[in-house]
């Protein structure tokens, strides 16, 4: 074995350039990351099979001839310019070795024209250390044209790493994350010389999202910009969410979440954002959401990953707290809007749908009961079922068991009371297992003989049901907390198939409108069917003409 002796320096820069250079997408990445910091609002992508060629064209602000030459030689930026601006970080890019790097691993071609007092551009090529070897003018629109031929020559093993089709699905979605955090880009990629797709720009990323998932509709979309206090400096967030009872997917894949204009990994949020609504989507399915936090510079370490994914964020508690406030306030108010775009056709679907010819709590027992905040009024109870309701805007029908059992388990979240058994229960046939998950959600459960348990307290909600042993045997099946929350509501909320008087009714729409999360039930059930007057209208053929022919009396 040979002894510890330095590497040469075109090996060490070969792997430095190996590490920002990782793939066709970190090449898509960091150049357009360049473009938008030169203020580009345009940026073109083409790109060449087999992926060793690509070629990005911006409408930036360009470069002088003097800056080009200097462009690709290693660690230059105009970024920094001393220590103290590597935790003042402003831009998207600023280490100065995105273009260095691409020297050192392909044919490396840069052209630019400034924006101001320039009537051509210059064309330099470079080599393998980022130094031109040739600047010659050229005829170009002003702005920025990077070129890469032979990308990874020197690493051919690269080269094999991933099939195309991969290769290709990870530059697109580079560009849409960018295209997320920077919705005021146009932006457009050929593939092969021939169209591959365009991203429209827009006010906001309510704009952008639709066209990165088609199957999306704009109008199931709710967004909220807010400010965050934070200690020494003050935060925003933009939080983009898909209305939980009307979007949602099978993979956690629309799930995004910026810092400062780049896509970033935070698990920790991530984590909360899915544990918030939890409850509030269907089994097995993951919300929509975009979210982006625009943060001090100095609250932000961004040298934890050579692609700046993962970073150190100051503050994150406080973070945490303003997310879980914005998407308390976008689900509250939208929580008896209809589905718009399409209700005509919704609501002709539904009408042809109609066919001719124990003990429970309700939502408040302590006496006075607040308005419903949205102005619900109970009309009547359909099938002993729904619940019908007029607002200002046109008609409401809320399943009663669900909507109850929305209100029950906040009410549990904000209170698990466990209190005794007038006479205790006995359990026959509990596993070890069933005992212990009884035990962990803080009942007090005794041997009481050979197969026999004795149960002295449980839920207050179960204290004097006449099915309290059935529910004990249902908790017993649920492995934590939480689960036990969600059967417990559902086993106490008013059924459906019990006729309601309008008192009752009224009661249940106003609880259920003071809740954190309306939409859904904790299975993740729609509660509310909403019919706006406009919709109605339409469907009768009713104009906005007020006379005879709409069957009123002068």
């Amino acid at each position: 074995m040979a002894g510890i002796q330095p590497l040469p320096p075109d090996i060490v820069q070969l792997m430095a350039a190996g590490e920002v250079i990782d793939s066709p997408a970190a090449v898509v990445r960091e150049l357009a990351e360049n473009a938008i910091d030169a203020g580009a609002t345009r940026i073109v992508l083409e790109v060449r099979s087999p992926l060793w060629q690509l070629q990005m064209t911006d409408n930036g602000a360009g470069l002088e001839v003097e800056d080009l030459r200097q462009v690709a030689t290693a660690h230059s930026t105009s970024k920094l310019t001393q220590k103290a601006d590597l935790w003042n970080i402003h831009s998207l890019g600023f280490r100065g070795e995105a273009l260095h790097s691409l020297s050192r691993l392909s044919r490396l071609t840069v052209c630019s024209r400034p924006q101001a007092q320039a009537t051509s551009g210059f064309c330099m090529k470079c080599d393998r250390t980022g130094r031109p070897t040739q600047v010659t003018p050229v005829a170009m629109a002003p702005g920025t044209r990077v070129l890469v031929e032979e990308l990874f020559y020197p690493m051919p093993s690269r080269q094999h790493a991933g099939s195309e089709r991969s290769q290709l699905r990870a530059i697109q979605q580079s560009l849409q994350h960018l295209a997320l955090c920077h919705p005021h880009v146009t932006w457009q990629a050929l593939l092969n010389d021939r169209p591959w797709f365009t991203l429209w720009p827009g006010a906001s990323a309510l704009n952008l999202l639709p066209q990165l998932l088609p199957r999306l509709n704009v109008t199931d979309l709710r967004d909220m910009q807010q400010m965050v206090a934070l200690p020494e400096a003050s935060g925003s967030l933009y939080l983009l969410m898909g209305l939980p009872d009307r979007c949602h997917r099978r993979r956690p894949d629309a799930l995004f979440t910026a810092l400062n204009g780049r896509m970033v990994e935070m698990p920790e949020l991530t984590e909360q954002l899915l544990k918030w609504l939890r409850r509030s989507l269907p089994r097995d399915r993951f919300p929509v959401i975009f979210l982006h936090l625009q943060a001090a510079p100095h609250h932000i370490d961004w040298h934890r990953a050579p692609d700046k994914s993962k970073v150190y964020l100051q503050h994150l508690p406080q973070w945490l707290t303003g997310v879980e406030m914005v998407i308390q306030r976008l689900l509250q108010t939208a929580q008896i809007e209809p589905p718009a775009g399409d209700g005509h056709q919704r609501l002709t679907q539904l009408l042809k749908l109609a066919e001719p010819g124990g003990q429970y709590q309700t939502a408040d027992e302590s006496g006075d009961d607040p308005p419903s905040p949205l102005g619900l009024k109970a009309i009547a109870q359909v099938h002993n079922r729904y619940i019908l309701a007029e607002h200002p805007a046109g008609l409401c029908l809320v399943e009663q068991h669900i909507a109850h059992e929305r209100v029950l388990y906040e009410a549990l979240c904000d209170r698990w009371e466990i209190v005794e058994l007038p006479i205790a229960l006995t359990l026959a046939n509990l596993s070890d297992r069933q005992v212990e998950h009884l035990q962990r959600l803080g009942l007090t459960v005794e041997p009481f003989g050979p197969d026999l348990w004795t149960v002295r307290t449980v839920p207050a909600p179960l204290r004097d049901r006449p099915d309290c042993e059935a529910a004990l045997r249902e908790l017993s099946q649920t492995g934590n907390l939480d689960a036990a929350l969600v059967a417990t509501a559902c086993r106490t909320a008013i059924r459906n198939g019990t006729p309601l008087e309008p008192a009752a009714m009224q009661q249940i729409l106003n609880a259920w409108q003071r809740t954190r999360k309306p939409q859904t039930c904790p299975h993740g059930r729609p509660i509310c069917l909403t019919l706006n007057e406009s919709s109605l209208a339409r469907y009768f053929r009713r104009s906005w003409v007020i006379g005879k022919s709409h069957g009123l009396e002068p």
